[in-house]
């Protein structure tokens, strides 16, 4: 038991070297096949619970630290651990669905989507972060995002890690087509170029950085404001739109003349429309809202965020919370918005997924559904300093481009920056903790994807599946007892 504790540890460490910055997408497909592989080895449900708790607890102590970079580690380690009971429910309904040696790797592949669903949705929203799809940027798999999107990629990173352990333990040939198959299909995806532009449309990405790291960069919010600024005043070739990031302007520009004074002269600087990340407050309370200022002078469109970061952004049971630390007071109280996650630039229908909110699949299909021909995730790390988290979220930039078929320009306060094409390429990124601009010539495109479209009943039809044969799983001893208690029954009452 301890050698099988050890490898399901490893086999979590296995998928987080998936991730990025690492980015082996091959580790994550092998820390699936350890894990399938460590579960036939193991008799009881309550070994198989053990055994998953220690491979979720390792991937989540090493795939999120930076939660931990200023708040200390207790809200880190509070974190994994409650991500990791729902690797127990995995392994403890898993270890019954591994025993169907054929059919076993298709039915713990449902299993896995259901409860990676269950994980990404609850509680306070869920925390889609660690889904295993995000570790297979840059892979083969990565090509059934326009299909299915994350939940088709993690269900495929299953099934292969499941044919490598069928390969090692047998039946090996039954193995060697739960790789093939997948992988073929995979590169025949790639092979897919998507849709025809429209047009094009050229873009400046702004980041103006910010002035020191730390969940206090906020106390100097007019200097980050005047580096945005100052970024796009450098601008000196003509563009079509300038992103800014989240929180570029957390002076709110309709309640301060002097940032509102800033934020014009940008704007004429550059005369196109410009996306701002600011703070506002309506009748409902607080928002952080992306708002577009034309170059007339006047006021655009807004989205207000609506996928907001519990425990950062909200503070669920803040009175009950406070009893463990008191940076639940840092926690801000705002309020989701429900727009459909699109704004007019001059001509051109903008998508945007706020940092957190890129995660989230309805974030993305949603404003493609309601018109948007290119994306853009704006955003604010500088939180986190030089973790691994920037990079974690470009990776979801990435994969979304390519589930959706559109280019996404991400836009950072402090990076990394980046240019996106729709095949998930980047073709432009800032370092962290610099100022810059990139700009680039982007694809316009109107292409509805089968995940755009369709991926939300894609993921439920699946999870339900799933859940559906672990239950029928679970009974069958059940109703085996039951019968067998019937003929006994029956025998003894034979004369």
């Amino acid at each position: 038991m301890i050698l099988r504790l050890l490898l399901a540890a490893a086999s979590g460490v296995f998928i987080y070297a998936s991730t990025q910055p690492i980015g082996w997408w091959p580790a994550g497909i092998a820390g699936m096949g350890l894990l399938y592989l460590v579960l036939t080895q193991t008799s009881s449900k309550r070994q198989g619970a053990i055994l998953g708790g220690a491979h979720g607890l390792a991937l989540y102590l090493f795939m999120l630290p930076w939660i931990g970079e200023f708040v200390g580690p207790l809200p880190y380690i509070a974190l994994a651990i409650t991500e990791s009971l729902y690797s127990i429910l995995l392994g403890a309904v898993g270890v019954v669905l591994v025993r169907w040696r054929t059919l076993g790797p298709i039915a713990f592949a449902l299993w896995f989507v259901a409860v990676e669903w269950l994980r990404s949705s609850w509680p306070f929203g869920g925390f889609a972060w660690a889904r295993i799809a995000w570790g297979q940027i840059g892979g083969v798999l990565q090509w059934f995002a326009p299909i299915g999107g994350p939940a088709l990629i993690s269900a495929m990173v299953v099934v292969v890690g499941a044919g490598l352990a069928l390969v090692l333990r047998g039946p090996r040939i039954v193995g060697a087509a739960y790789i093939t198959i997948p992988l073929a299909l995979g590169a025949m995806l790639g092979t897919d170029a998507g849709g025809a532009p429209i047009g094009e449309t050229k873009v400046a990405a702004i980041q103006g950085n910010v002035p020191r790291l730390g969940l206090d960069f906020n106390a100097q919010r007019r200097a980050v404001l005047q580096n945005h600024i100052d970024e796009t005043l450098r601008l000196t070739q003509p563009v079509d739109l300038v992103i800014w990031p989240e929180n570029a302007s957390d002076v709110n520009p309709f309640a301060d003349p002097q940032a509102r004074m800033g934020i014009d002269a940008a704007v004429r600087h550059v005369n196109a429309p410009l996306l701002v990340g600011t703070l506002t407050r309506d009748e409902v309370g607080p928002r952080n809202t992306m708002v577009v200022f034309d170059p007339d002078g006047t006021q655009g469109e807004w989205h207000h965020k609506k996928f907001l970061q519990p425990f950062g952004e909200t503070m669920p049971l803040r009175e009950f919370f406070r009893l463990f630390s008191s940076f639940v007071d840092k926690a801000g109280n705002f309020q989701p918005g429900n727009g459909t996650g699109v704004v007019h630039m001059g001509d051109v229908a903008v998508g945007i997924a706020t940092c957190y909110e890129i995660a989230f699949d309805a974030a993305g299909r949603d404003a493609v559904l309601h018109g948007a021909t290119i994306l853009t995730s704006p955003t604010n790390n500088a939180t986190f300093g030089f973790t691994d988290m920037t990079y974690q979220q470009l990776a979801m930039s990435r994969m979304r481009a390519i589930e959706l078929d559109r280019a996404v320009v991400v836009a950072a306060t402090s990076g990394v920056s980046a240019i996106i094409q729709p095949d998930g390429t980047v073709t432009q990124s800032t370092k962290i903790f610099e100022s810059g601009t990139l700009v680039a010539e982007l694809p316009l495109k109107e292409t509805k994807t089968i995940s755009a479209r369709f991926g939300s009943i894609i993921e439920y039809t699946m999870g339900i599946i799933g859940a559906l044969i672990a239950s029928a799983a679970l009974l069958q001893p059940h109703f085996r007892g039951a019968r067998n208690a019937r003929t006994v029954s029956k025998e003894n009452d034979t004369p």
